[in-house]
């Protein structure tokens, strides 16, 4: 069943969204919502050209354990360089456009204005962060996604050179995890995801994760 959302901050039980994890369409992008939403394993899909905006809920999570994220040999030989350089929340509003200009064309686009704006909002009230891949002074990758208590939930990330994407998440999870971070979500399973560590959970042990007291990070 997929709910129709209202001005009222509430959203539906994610056992009774459907199969693939679709909750509820409606509402808005306040942050008071998108707390909201992230706190009980929700997130949204903005289809703009739709106009439409959609609440997601799998009951099958795919996350990464900032502990089991997996180096391989290249990505350590890469490391070692030190050919790039990498930063936090120091061009959060360039990450986040990039990501939605690299992806503007493609059938359901979500990165669009309106999102934008709300996970910059997010970020500027602290609950979205960014990881910068720099090549000298030049922004070559990165990624960003909302920050509640012990928990990482990616939006997006984009790469300029190889292997810049994977640089970006291997530091944050390198970073979160000296921070007493304990997942990453990464949403939707990628191959690219997949090969760095990215594994299945359900829900209730996710929502474990999740509802962690934040004072203890």
């Amino acid at each position: 069943m997929v709910f129709q959302l209202t001005q009222k901050l509430v959203f539906p039980n994610p056992y009774y969204g459907e199969p693939d994890g679709l909750l509820a369409v409606g509402g808005d992008l306040s942050v008071d919502r998108l707390i909201l939403a992230y706190s009980n394993g929700i997130f949204p899909w903005y289809a703009f050209r739709e106009k439409q905006i959609q609440w997601w809920c799998p009951l099958k999570r795919f996350v990464i354990f900032p502990n089991e994220i997996h180096i391989s040999h290249s990505m350590r030989t890469l490391m070692n360089k030190g050919r790039y350089g990498v930063s936090f929340n120091q061009a959060f509003h360039e990450v986040i456009q990039t990501c939605g200009n690299l992806r503007m064309e493609e059938a359901g686009a979500w990165l669009g204005e309106d999102i934008m704006k709300a996970y910059t909002r997010l970020h500027e009230q602290g609950f979205a962060a960014s990881v910068e891949v720099w090549e000298e002074s030049c922004l070559v990758g990165g990624l960003y996604g909302v920050t509640l208590g012990k928990c990482f939930f990616g939006e997006s990330m984009f790469s300029l050179v190889p292997n810049a994407s994977k640089l970006a998440l291997i530091y944050l999870a390198q970073t979160f995890q000296e921070l007493g971070g304990t997942l990453i979500d990464c949403q939707f399973e990628t191959p690219h995801l997949k090969s760095m560590g990215g594994r299945y959970i359900d829900y209730e042990e996710y929502m474990r994760y999740v509802q962690e007291p934040f004072e203890s990070l």
